[in-house]
């Protein structure tokens, strides 16, 4: 059986495949963050949503990955967290 690191390493000299992995990759790190930014806070999803004045729900779909948020919905959570937000192009 292939392992997928491997298999990651194989597709990559396909340029296609390494944008949509970069690109895959700088989302997933953005959860990653957003979810340990709220686990070093102390809070579960439903008192960050309180502190957002949003719902449990609008929380899990923004750590599940399954919208885009906006910069101000990142300032709000990230105010929520007790952290600041800094983008940065590189």
């Amino acid at each position: 059986m292939t392992k997928l690191p491997d298999l990651i390493a194989k597709n990559m000299a396909d340029p296609a495949f390494a944008a949509a992995y970069a690109e895959a990759d700088a989302e997933f790190a953005v959860i990653e963050a957003m979810i340990r930014a709220r686990a070093e806070a102390g809070l579960t999803q439903e008192a960050l949503a309180e502190r957002m004045g949003t719902t449990q729900s609008a929380v899990a779909r923004l750590e599940g990955g399954r919208v885009s948020p906006t910069v101000e919905t990142l300032r709000k959570y990230a105010k929520a967290v007790g952290k600041r937000l800094k983008v940065e192009m590189v």
